[in-house]
C-alpha cells in the first residue's frame, strides 16, 4: 500500500531545505525538519550554528533565502503576520520590561496582543496560577530572581493562547532548581497540547525532548528520537562497544587512556571516563590494559550511548569531512 504524503499542514512545523545567506555568508544551509503538535522539540548546536536564525525564518522575523516553511499550517513566507499571531516566542534574554511590575508586564504584553479586557482578565488569572507568580504580581521583574523572570517571560509569551511556542535558551544562567521546575511546567502544558520548540545546551534537557535536531555550523546533522540517535552507526560503530571507568586522576587516565590501542576514543564525564573500544577488548582485559599502563580502575562497566556521546561523535565526523573538503 502507497503511503500517504505527510502534508504540512498537519505538522506544527514543516521546514523544507531552509537557507539563509548574510552577503556572502551562509548561516543556514539546506535544513529540513519536522515537528508534531505536542512534541517538545529540542534544538541543538554550538554557539554560532543558525539556531536562533532558524527560529527568527520560522517566526517571520528573517525572510527566508532559500526553502520553504509551514507554522501551523501557514506559509511563512506569505502569512508571516498571521503566524506571528498564532505563536508565542520567548527570546534569550526574557523581553520583559524591568521598571513594570510582574501584574503590569502582563497588562502590557496583554495589550500588545489585543486581547479584550475579559480574555485578558481571564488569561492573566489563568497564567498566574500555572506558573505560580501570584506572591509576585507588585514586584517589579528588574527584582526577580533569573528562575522567576523566566516564568513571567513563558507567561507574557502565552497570554493569547498560542499552540506553539519557541523557547530560545530559557533556561540559560538559571540555577538547576529553577531549571527543572521550568521543564515540569513544559512537561505539564505539552500534556494539554502544546507544542513547544526549545533550543538548549544543557544534554540534561535534550533527554526530555520528545524529538531533538542536532545543527553544526549551517548544517542539521541529526533528526529523530533520543532513542533512534542512539543507534546511529556513527555513535556505535560495528565491532565496538562503550564503558566507563573510574580513576583516582581522572584527568590522568584519560590522557594515558587515548594512547592505550584497542581505545578508540576517550572523554570525561564527571568523574569518570567514557570510552569507545573494540568489541574484543573484555572489561578484564580492559582492566588490566589501563593497570599496565599506570591507570588503577576504581569502577569499569558497560555503558549506553547518551545524547553527548551522539553529539560529539557526529560532531567529530562533520569537522573530519570538513578538513578532508579544504584539503
Amino acid at each position: 500500500m502507497a503511503t500517504e504524503p505527510q502534508s504540512p499542514v498537519r505538522a506544527a512545523i514543516s521546514a523544507e531545505h531552509l537557507v539563509r545567506r548574510f552577503g556572502g555568508f551562509t548561516a543556514v544551509n539546506d535544513v529540513t525538519f519536522r515537528v508534531e503538535k505536542g512534541e517538545i522539540f529540542g534544538f541543538l548546536g554550538p554557539n554560532g550554528s543558525g539556531k536562533t536564525t532558524v527560529i527568527k525564518m520560522l517566526t517571520g522575523l528573517l525572510p527566508l533565502s532559500g526553502g520553504s516553511a509551514h507554522v501551523e499550517g501557514l506559509d511563512v513566507r506569505t502569512d508571516s503576520e498571521a503566524v506571528r499571531e498564532r505563536i508565542g516566542y520567548m527570546s534569550q534574554n526574557f523581553s520583559l520590561y524591568y521598571d513594570l511590575t510582574v501584574e503590569e508586564n502582563l497588562k502590557f504584553y496583554g495589550r500588545i496582543y489585543s486581547l479584550e479586557p475579559a480574555r485578558l482578565k481571564r488569561r492573566m488569572e489563568e497564567i498566574i496560577q500555572l506558573n505560580g507568580l501570584g506572591p509576585y504580581l507588585k514586584r517589579l521583574a528588574a527584582q526577580l530572581s533569573g528562575g522567576w523572570k523566566q516564568r513571567l517571560a513563558l507567561g507574557c509569551a502565552m497570554l493569547h493562547e498560542p499552540q506553539l511556542l519557541f523557547l530560545d535558551e530559557p533556561t540559560a544562567g538559571i540555577d538547576p532548581v529553577a531549571r527543572r521546575q521550568l521543564w515540569d511546567l513544559l512537561f505539564e502544558l505539552s500534556g494539554h497540547g502544546i507544542t513547544f520548540f526549545v533550543t538548549t545546551h544543557y544534554m540534561d534537557e535534550a533527554e526530555r525532548c520528545s524529538h531533538v535536531a542536532y545543527i553544526y555550523y549551517g548544517k542539521l546533522i541529526a533528526d529523530g528520537t533520543p532513542d533512534s540517535l542512539r543507534q546511529l552507526p556513527e555513535v556505535q560503530p560495528d565491532g565496538t562497544r562503550r564503558v566507563e571507568f573510574t580513576a583516582p586522576e581522572v584527568t590522568r587516565a584519560l590522557r594515558l587512556a587515548r594512547g592505550i590501542p584497542g581505545i578508540r576514543s576517550a572523554t570525561i564525564f564527571g568523574q569518570s571516563v567514557h570510552a569507545l573500544v573494540d568489541e574484543n577488548l573484555s572489561l578484564d582485559g580492559l582492566r588490566r590494559e589501563l593497570a599496565e599502563n599506570g591507570i588503577a580502575v576504581d569502577e569499569i562497566r558497560p555503558l549506553a550511548p547518551s545524547l553527548e556521546d551522539v553529539f560529539v561523535e557526529l560532531t567529530y565526523k562533520q569537522e573530519s569531512l570538513l578538513e578532508a573538503a579544504s584539503d
